[in-house]
């Protein structure tokens, strides 16, 4: 089930920020909180077609991690929220998402973080809803956070 309506997003990020317009691409489950049984799904937005959860909301990659392992900590990890997996969960891919390009990383605190790609998946504290998109294509703590498209790269248009 799609929603009838479209968000519109009237805040932004930082003084870099632009606010998206976005419809899920099917219903979101009904997990809870940032750490669960973890699925990647993929949402139209103004930016093409994006990651997001299994809720709808918007998965952002950090610039500044080069490889599997995440270098978004303390305050950083506070703003950007990693997407967290519980230990021994598999990671769905739905829809238009791509099984074979989902994994998961250890965190230095032994948390599983979801992976797509290669990349560290983050959520952005500001987006509290599906669909939202407050923080594309901004530099912040020292490199750009982009949302993924479903081949698992940046997509870097603001």
């Amino acid at each position: 089930v799609t929603l009838s309506t479209a968000l519109f997003l009237a805040t932004a990020c930082g003084s870099g920020g632009t606010a998206a317009t976005a419809s899920p691409a099917s219903s979101p489950s009904s997990d809870s909180g940032m750490m669960h049984h973890a699925a990647v799904d993929v949402l139209a937005s103004r930016y093409g077609n994006i990651l997001v959860d299994g809720q709808g909301h918007a998965l952002y990659l950090f610039a500044a991690d080069k490889t599997t392992e995440s270098t978004c900590y303390d305050a950083c990890a506070t703003a950007w929220p990693p997407m967290l997996a519980d230990k021994g969960a598999t990671v769905d891919a739905m829809h238009g998402a791509t099984g074979s390009l989902t994994g998961t990383t250890t965190r230095k605190d032994g948390m599983l973080q979801v992976t797509y790609n290669g990349h560290p998946l983050y959520y952005f504290v500001g987006d509290k809803n599906p669909g939202e998109i407050h923080c594309q294509a901004v530099v912040n703590f020292g490199a750009a956070w982009y949302v993924v498209d479903p081949n698992g790269r940046a997509i870097t248009k603001s």
